[in-house]
């Protein structure tokens, strides 16, 4: 049998609060932060177009998501309030996103602070 990715049930966004609440068939349930989300956009304005031309997003603290539109059946894309919206967050990442919160939270913390920067441009 073939296991296919989670499947969001329910999607919420809680604008007073910055963060997308997402639900899976597979009964996991994630609280992701706009600024999370923005830090870790799939686009290549962020990952750039290869290895060693990520960059490094600061200031998006206080970022909030503005509208979020479906992409087919596979994803959703994102509107932020800085205006950035080229990112398509597929089902699987989001989850991974979630899965990977604390992780991927520390290492961007990481990288800041080892740019010497802060958080807030």
């Amino acid at each position: 049998m073939i296991m296919s990715d989670p499947t969001p049930i329910a999607i919420t966004l809680h604008r007073e609060s910055r963060v997308l609440e997402i639900s899976f068939d597979d009964g996991s349930r994630f609280e992701l932060s706009c600024e999370y989300l923005r830090v870790y956009s799939p686009s290549a304005e962020v990952r750039g177009h290869g290895p060693g031309q990520e960059t490094l997003p600061l200031n998006k603290e206080d970022v909030t998501i503005t509208a979020v539109d479906p992409v087919g059946h596979y994803g959703i894309k994102p509107t932020f309030s800085d205006g950035h919206d080229t990112g398509i967050y597929t089902w699987k990442l989001l989850y991974d996103l979630g899965r990977h919160y604390n992780t991927l939270w520390q290492e961007y913390l990481g990288k800041v602070a080892a740019a010497d920067r802060s958080r807030k441009a």
